[in-house]
């Protein structure tokens, strides 16, 4: 009766969904009876007990989610994977069906967008706490596309280091069993490996080097529509001032300063009980506070002799890093 429970149906209804289909359980079985009863008639198809929800928890574990979200590594990014928040809100979410009732409530609030792209469900949240998400673009498409194959690269590179490492004790048990051609094939192996992590590594730079770009332009629009912004309100502001009433308000204020100068001055000319001065006087004493002042000397701490050191060569890096490694070794 105070209306805190809600139907599920009357709850997905208001929510403007183009991805509720997709979903399990009463976001697939629901319509397909709605379809069997519409053909076969309601009376050869079962009831179902309708779920009730009650709204304002739904509310606070949808809050709970978007801050667990913004708490972890995968905010870093706007788009995450739905499979990867899944993951991310297993704690909170017991089921699929409490986790898409979720995002369906923070999609009502408009803080998350769903979209499928190649047949992998993608989401972006809103960046800020009270931000509203904007429509999935192009841009969101392809950054999520870098960010794929970056893992993918990442994953690559270090399985291509295990299998290095293990040509490395594959070799030295050769050798330690006299079998020194066994050992070379093994190192060579290992060459060739590295080689591809080389080029691994290259192409995880340069896309690395794509997403950065990516983020500095993303950095640049939103400063340039906060210039934007300012520009206009400061056209506001501004709208009534005008060059010329600015200069005869000025003048007006210097004409008003002078005449309080003349009639402070006038006033202050009168003595009253003798209480002027002497001017000579007061230089005595201001020239016996300089001096005084002048005697006290700051104990500033001494000035460091030592020449910076020049930047350490490559070479150099090298030497230490060999050093390193033999030390570990």
């Amino acid at each position: 009766r105070r209306g805190k429970l809600q139907r599920e149906s009357d709850f997905m209804a208001s929510v403007d969904s183009s991805w509720i289909s997709w979903g399990v359980g009463v976001f697939i079985l629901k319509p397909l009876k709605w379809t069997l009863s519409s053909v076969l008639g309601d009376s050869k198809i079962p009831e179902e007990e309708e779920v009730l929800i009650y709204v304002e928890l739904l509310q606070e574990k949808a809050e709970e989610v978007y801050r667990l979200y913004q708490n972890s590594a995968l905010s870093s990014h706007p788009v995450v994977a739905l499979s990867e928040l899944r993951s991310l809100c297993a704690g909170l979410c017991p089921d699929e069906r409490t986790f898409y009732l979720l995002l369906l409530q923070l999609q009502k609030e408009k803080r998350v967008t769903i979209l499928e792209q190649n047949g992998e469900k993608i989401v972006k949240f809103a960046r800020g706490l009270h931000a509203k998400v904007s429509p999935m673009n192009d841009v969101d498409i392809g950054v999520y596309q870098l960010m794929q194959s970056e893992q993918l690269l990442s994953q690559k590179v270090e399985s291509l280091s295990q299998e290095a490492e293990k040509c490395k004790e594959d070799a030295r048990s050769a050798c330690k069993a006299g079998k020194k051609q066994l050992a070379l094939r093994c190192l060579k192996a290992k060459r060739r490996t590295e080689r591809r992590i080389a080029e691994l590594h290259s192409k995880l730079d340069a896309v690395q080097g794509i997403l950065d770009r990516i983020y500095a332009s993303q950095t640049d629009q939103m400063v340039f529509n906060a210039y934007q912004a300012g520009v206009g309100a400061l056209k506001l502001s501004m709208r009534d001032v005008t060059v010329e009433r600015a200069e005869n308000l000025v003048d007006q204020i210097q004409e008003l300063c002078d005449t309080q100068d003349e009639v402070a001055q006038t006033l202050a000319g009168v003595g009253v009980n003798g209480l002027e001065m002497d001017s000579e006087e007061l230089e005595k004493e201001l020239d016996s506070l300089l001096q005084d002042s002048s005697k006290d000397s700051l104990d500033l701490p001494p000035v460091p002799q030592k020449v910076p050191s020049a930047p350490m060569s490559d070479a150099e890096l090298e030497a230490e890093l060999e050093q390193l490694s033999v030390s570990a070794g």
